[in-house]
């Protein structure tokens, strides 16, 4: 049931990403502008994409209520091959036969890797002391990003890697303080004002929000979605393993197949990163 909501979850990521983009494209102001959010505002497409982000990152939510991180985000990353077509439709994404080679490639990848890797749940929010290891070096990677973001890179699809892994890692970060969220939703108001999570969510996606939208300004779509995409899903996973002690299967040698299918699906959706911006 995880893995269906989290598809779910994917496809109104998916197709929520193209309308933001598209309204990034129709605000005539560099990202970096403080006008620039405020045009967004007054975009419709763009508003119209984020209402649907938030149907995703409820149904994120649902999903990892019902199953462990290593199963959902994965699963979300499939993200970039729902936005694609939609990527050519409204954008005009250049999209050829190695997008599409790639974007296969990296369904299967992650078909196997669910499929075999049989994922367990560990528990279910992980102590004091590696939470806030986890916090400091996700903080950590997030500034290296944004100090060689500042260098300028004249390639256009570097600098929406340099947006995108930044808010990949946050949005990482982000599913794993969802998950301890979600379990204290039941306790009503009080519950939720006092726990850490409630704040370490908002910060997070909030940030992770702001570089993704920096990320998409650049015009291609799939650098930066394909950068979001595998640094929140490695985000996620380790988190998984690390935080929450999560697992994958080590009978009969399923758990290299389960990681051989994981690699794959990273090595694809990287390939993405390679496309080129519309004319």
């Amino acid at each position: 049931m995880a893995g269906f909501v989290a598809l779910l979850a994917a496809c109104a990521f998916g197709v929520a990403t193209v309308l933001q983009q598209k309204g990034t494209l129709e605000v005539p102001l560099p990202s970096d502008d403080p006008r620039f959010f405020a045009g967004l505002l007054r975009t419709p497409v763009w508003l119209l994409g984020g209402g649907l982000m938030v149907v995703g990152w409820v149904l994120q939510a649902i999903a990892l209520d019902l199953g462990p991180l290593v199963v959902v985000q994965p699963i979300i990353m499939l993200s970039l091959v729902i936005a694609l077509p939609f990527g050519v439709w409204l954008t005009r994404q250049r999209v050829g036969r190695r997008e599409w080679l790639a974007a296969a490639a990296a369904v299967v990848g992650l078909a196997v890797f669910v499929a075999v890797g049989n994922p367990a749940e560990g528990t279910q929010t992980g102590s004091t002391t590696v939470w806030v290891v986890s916090t400091l070096v996700v903080v950590g990677i997030v500034a290296a990003l944004m100090v060689v973001q500042r260098v300028r890179h004249p390639k256009v699809s570097v600098t929406a890697v340099l947006f995108g892994t930044a808010s990949g890692v946050c949005f990482g970060f982000q599913a794993a303080a969802t998950k301890v969220f979600v379990d204290v939703v039941g306790g009503g108001l009080s519950a939720i004002l006092s726990s850490w999570s409630t704040y370490a969510l908002i910060v997070s996606a909030l940030l992770g929000f702001v570089l993704q939208q920096s990320a998409l300004k650049t015009a291609v779509l799939a650098p930066a979605m394909a950068s979001t995409n595998v640094a929140n899903m490695i985000v996620s996973v380790v988190l998984g393993a690390v935080v929450f002690e999560e697992t994958l299967s080590h009978g009969s040698g399923t758990f290299a197949v389960a990681v051989a299918g994981l690699a794959v699906a990273v090595i694809a959706v990287v390939a993405l990163t390679r496309s080129e911006a519309p004319s």
